[in-house]
């Protein structure tokens, strides 16, 4: 790190007190490390004596004037937007203009401090943002605003760190020694890791997966379907591409960086192999800590960004991805929050809110537009500084932004569904194509739901769980198969019933429906799968979540059969043997497992969806629940399920040896689903469900810590939660499902000791598959293969 001076410059801000009647000046202060650089400000929002709003000035730590602008009038508190302001302000004070990918949010911390003799109370949430560049920037790329500041120069992290602690008067004071000290805590973690260690962890992770490699029969299949299902396995690989930018705006070059230096060591190998697994940072079943830094990500050049200096080539950064995975995705803006998104919507039209919360539309800002437009050309002017309210937001649709790969996809969909010879698979794809184009999926997903083909295929944007900030938007996905025409027509039952399912469900009948529509449901042997399959592999999915086309024409389910056998020797049957008492160990088996599966996606289709509030007001559980509602919605399903498996058994429609063993069945499911983690939506789910039934006596923890179900309790206790859930979502009552998942939704010393368990012996998590159809039919998808051993 290189060392050297500081240099403190003093601005003026005009800030109104408490009675409106004084202005206060506020200090600012600019820092640089050799690693990257770091510019700060501290900004102060003082009040006499009392603060009378919870008021959040915050400080973006990039750029070296305020970040938020605070202004009272009409008893209205407007604010700047973050990010913005630090891109705006480091381009206008330094005449460094920089993307929004050059800027990771490292961390946020509240400053409370009283100065001026207890004159002024300062209260304020600074956010930390840090830039990190290959090499200083040189002292001529800079054009200073000489009004607001009069020199740049560098100092070492670690000299600043230790001025910090002496409580350096030249400095604005931080506590080095409370939450500001994460700032010296990422720098040096970053820096100084052991790439053994790492490589280590690495390959830890990557064994917690089970290679499998998935095929099918495709004999059925004609030549003509034969020639289609290349095409679809090239648009599949464009849905890819499209989640991959939907995951985070900077993922797709820091997975094209990560590719290209594969082959560099074997460290780079392994960080390759793992980003495939989760096609982010981010690891699935880790909580989504990232297991990658910014230091690891994609250099960028900009030659153009400042002033030119003789013999340097510009300005070369990391492109940048927070620590801590953005709960809204890239759907929306990185700095905005739920207050700011609820209060943009409320000025809306009904038509226009109603496309704000839908599934097909990513939010943005109107500033950062205008900022964007500047970054290569470094023209100041074109920054539109008069938007910067509540109302800086607006909705862009997925065909407008993601036209490109949608064009290309919907060419590929065109032209597969004019070879196929399937009349409804031909309707499907065409279908499909138009909608990627208008936005207007409803017609597409009715042909998705009737689609009669033995080359069966799901392609768009259905699953809103990456956007955990809302649960509102949609990401693209695809999985092509050949149905299995036997295990279709032996499921036949559970869509057929379930209507019958729906008014007997343990649920007051006020809230009931009477028009639930029979489910077709379509068993597959899967082919291939792109787009949103990150992690822990799907076994089943039952679609569309569109609540319009639920009320009309209810759902579909497909089953990926060959996925649940894998799945089911490589890691349930293992859970069994360790976790399972003898006596209940052979109790677990395939069907049992299988069976629960697909009543799981049919209890996707019962229940509250469309419901009225106790104001008279129509909504839908989603739109209620918002964040909670994927978790919730899966614990339903799954708890629900076993209600709905118990109650046809005594209808005679299922046979009676089924009873013992879908409990202890389900039982080992819950040790395999809450290892994906408590911030993945099944195994919140499945957490919320094993802790439920623990407390009331219907899962047993022996001495030996083997686990048994208690038949006499099990039936009662699947019912009591599923009345609760079922209450729940009918009432919309967002403060009772936050409630319960508190509650419930840990990591339990129960679950704590069959998971041990499990990592003593290296039960695989979960299974990653291959797709020997890739390499025959010359497609150059992306295949992990390692050594096991």
């Amino acid at each position: 790190m290189a060392e050297g001076d500081a240099d403190v410059q003093v601005e003026h801000f005009d800030v109104l007190t408490e009675a409106g009647e004084m202005f206060i000046e506020m200090g600012t202060i600019i820092e640089q490390f050799m690693c990257g650089f770091l510019l700060r400000i501290r900004n102060n929002c003082f009040f006499n004596n009392v603060l009378p709003v919870r008021i959040h000035g915050r400080d973006c730590g990039i750029s070296p004037v305020l970040a938020t602008y605070l202004l009272l009038a009409d008893s209205m508190l407007v604010t700047e937007m973050i990010m913005y302001a630090c891109r705006r302000e480091l381009q206008e004070e330094l005449g460094v203009t920089l993307p929004k990918d050059a800027f990771e949010m490292i961390f946020v911390f509240l400053q409370e401090c009283v100065i001026n003799d207890g004159t002024f109370i300062n209260n304020e949430f600074n956010d930390v943002y840090l830039v990190t560049t290959l090499d200083p920037i040189p002292l001529e790329a800079f054009t200073l605003q000489e009004s607001e500041v009069s020199a740049v120069k560098y100092i070492s992290y670690k000299e600043y760190r230790s001025l910090l602690a002496k409580e350096d008067p030249q400095y604005v004071p931080y506590d080095v020694d409370g939450d500001y000290n994460k700032l010296f805590d990422v720098i040096e973690q970053r820096y100084k890791e052991n790439d053994i260690l790492r490589g280590l962890t690495l390959e830890k992770q990557l064994h917690r997966y089970a290679p499998v490699s998935l095929n099918a029969e495709l004999s059925g299949l004609t030549e003509a379907d034969k020639e289609a299902l290349v095409l679809l396995v090239k648009a599949a690989k464009v849905m890819d591409e499209i989640f991959y930018q939907q995951v985070w705006y900077s993922n797709p070059v820091l997975r094209d960086w990560l590719k290209e230096h594969a082959d560099a060591s074997q460290l780079d190998k392994l960080k390759w192999m793992y980003y495939l697994i989760n096609k982010s940072p981010w690891s699935s079943l880790d909580e989504n800590e990232a297991f990658l830094t910014t230091a690891d990500s994609a250099i960028t050049l900009l030659t153009e960004t400042t002033n030119p200096v003789a013999g340097w080539k510009g300005l070369e950064y990391r492109a940048a991805f927070p620590m801590l995975k953005p709960p809204g995705a890239n759907f929306y803006p990185p700095d905005m929050d739920k207050m700011e998104f609820e209060l943009w919507k409320a000025s809306l039209p009904e038509d226009l809110q109603q496309d704000a919360t839908g599934f097909f539309s990513v939010i943005k800002r109107r500033s950062e537009f205008n900022l964007d437009s500047s970054v290569y050309s470094n023209v100041v002017g074109s920054i539109n500084n008069s938007v910067s309210s509540v109302y800086d937001l607006y909705s862009v649709p997925f065909s407008k932004e993601y036209n490109p790969f949608l064009r290309k996809a919907a060419d590929l969909l065109h032209e597969a569904g004019d070879l196929t010879s399937s009349p409804s698979l031909k309707r499907l794809l065409h279908s499909k194509a138009d909608a990627f184009l208008s936005n207007d999926y409803y017609d597409s997903d009715i042909a998705w739901m009737e689609l009669d083909s033995k080359l069966d295929v799901t392609i768009g944007p259905y699953e809103t769980y990456e956007d955990a900030l809302f649960g509102y938007k949609a990401t693209f996905e695809a999985f092509i198969g050949v149905r299995d025409e036997i295990a279709t027509d032996q499921v036949k039952l559970f869509g057929d019933n379930l209507q019958v399912l729906e008014q007997n469900l343990p649920l007051d009948n006020m809230y009931k429906s009477k028009d639930v529509i029979a489910a077709p449901i379509r068993v597959i042997q899967l082919l291939f799968n792109a787009g949103d399959v990150k992690g822990p592999q799907t076994v089943a999915f039952n679609l569309p979540n569109d609540e319009r086309i639920v009320k009309d024409r209810g759902t579909s389910m497909v089953m990926l059969k060959n996925v649940s056998d894998a799945k089911f020797k490589h890691i349930l049957r293992p859970i069994a043997d360790v976790c399972m008492t003898k006596e209940q160990q052979n109790l677990v088996d395939f069907d049992s497992f299988f069976t629960h599966t697909i009543c799981h996606e049919c209890c996707h289709g019962i229940g509250p969806h469309t419901i009225v509030l106790p104001n008279g007001q129509k909504s839908t559980v989603r739109l209620e629940l918002q964040e909670l509602h994927s978790a919730l919605e899966e614990a339903k399903a799954d708890i629900v399920g076993l209600w709905a498996l118990r109650f046809l058994i005594d209808q005679n429609l299922l046979p009676k040896s089924l009873l013992k063993s879908m409990y202890v069945s389900f039982l080992a499911g819950c040790f395999r689903s809450v290892r994906f983690g408590l911030e993945e939506a099944h195994g919140k789910g499945q957490a919320l469900q094993f802790n439920w039934l623990y407390e009331e006596g219907a899962f047993i923890l022996h001495p030996d810590e083997t686990f048994s179900v208690d038949f006499a309790k099990v039936e009662g206790s699947v019912e009591s939660l599923s009345r609760e859930i079922l209450t729940i979502q009918a009432k919309g009552d967002k403060e009772a499902a936050s409630l319960l998942l508190q509650r419930h939704c840990k990591m339990s010393k129960p679950l704590k000791i069959a998971l041990q368990k499990l990592e003593n012996i290296q039960v695989p998590v979960d299974i990653i598959p291959t797709f020997p159809i890739s390499n025959k039919y010359c497609l150059n998808h992306l295949i992990i293969v390692y050594d096991m051993n």
